[in-house]
């Protein structure tokens, strides 16, 4: 049955491959907001967790029943256009992405400080993250990419052959760290999503996010501090007209921090003021609030949140050994 189960992945995957560049904008818009409203309402796991995250995302604003409803459901049409516009990446040169693909920088010399060394780059799962990392290698910045492999090995050659597209190079997460550090002591440059939960660790902090505690990646802000080097952030916002609007954020300096923690924080804060200016981009059907940081239950969390004791170890002041 599994090979069965890839081998319909890897056939349905290649077509799409193959059909959406062919296919005319309009139309791949119009199927990415009915492929992804069919999503919201048969995905019903995840369409609760999106619920749940948005009532305490947004609980000091009283969002309302319906205000949830319509975020979550842009947050799953956003998610599929984000798959059906990176399946048109080979569409995209160093001519013509700029056509579609609108870059506004919070400071000038952001892009002048990228080139004249290594840096990490990183973005959340928000708008199309995919699509956000592909430019860059058109505008001199080959990445080395940290992508999760598929259970369908197929599966993961067709996406990483995509991702390199633009002249990345995407490598599995088992030994990243250290081909990272080799690339970034080489003048090199590292992409990351950062935005996700991971089990706490040595890698790990408790970050505000939305005014409740998540366990983060403290990865990408480990290594810029021990390389010192600086972490360039941005995000691509979807755009009514189809096209995206990209906007690259102040540089964070190694220098201006005294933990990965408090870089990792900042970074974040950042982040999350995009998000909530278009929160349909973000991705809420995930656990983004895993773990309590009290034994005690707490109607500020989702209901799906459980207390870990390796997490509240992680929570400053918390006493917890």
């Amino acid at each position: 049955m599994k090979k069965i189960r890839q081998s319909l992945e890897t056939a349905a995957v290649s077509l799409a491959a193959w059909l959406f560049p062919k296919l005319p904008r309009r139309l791949v818009l119009l199927l990415a907001k009915g492929v992804g409203a069919l999503a919201y309402l048969l995905d019903a796991r995840g369409r609760r967790t999106a619920h749940e995250n948005l009532r305490v995302a947004f609980a000091r604003e009283h969002i309302s029943p319906e205000q949830i409803r319509r975020i979550a459901l842009g947050s799953y049409q956003t998610f599929a256009r984000t798959f059906f516009d990176f399946f048109c990446s080979p569409l995209l040169t160093k001519e013509n992405f700029h056509k579609s693909i609108h870059i506004r920088a919070e400071d000038e010399t952001t892009e002048e400080l990228a080139h004249s060394g290594s840096g990490i780059w990183i973005t959340p799962h928000f708008g199309n993250f995919e699509l956000v990392s592909y430019i860059w290698g058109f505008r001199g910045f080959p990445f080395v990419l940290v992508a999760q492999d598929f259970d369908n090995p197929d599966l993961t050659a067709i996406f990483k052959r995509l991702r390199e597209g633009s002249g990345h190079t995407v490598i599995p997460q088992q030994g990243a760290m250290l081909r990272l550090m080799k690339t970034l002591s080489k003048h090199g440059y590292a992409a990351l999503l950062t935005d996700l939960n991971i089990k706490p660790g040595k890698m790990a902090a408790a970050l505000r996010c939305f005014g409740l505690l998540t366990c983060s990646t403290t990865l990408h802000t480990s290594l810029a501090l021990r390389l010192n080097v600086p972490i360039f952030s941005c995000t691509c916002a979807p755009l009514p007209d189809g096209d995206y609007l990209v906007r690259v954020n102040r540089a964070f300096v190694p220098s201006s921090y005294d933990s990965p923690a408090a870089m990792a924080q900042a970074v974040w804060d950042v982040f999350e003021e995009r998000i909530r200016e278009t929160p349909e981009a973000w991705m809420w059907m995930y656990k983004h609030w895993r773990y309590l940081p009290t034994r005690q239950p707490d109607n500020s969390y989702p209901n799906y949140a459980q207390y870990w004791k390796e997490f509240a170890k992680l929570v400053p002041g918390s006493g917890v050994t």
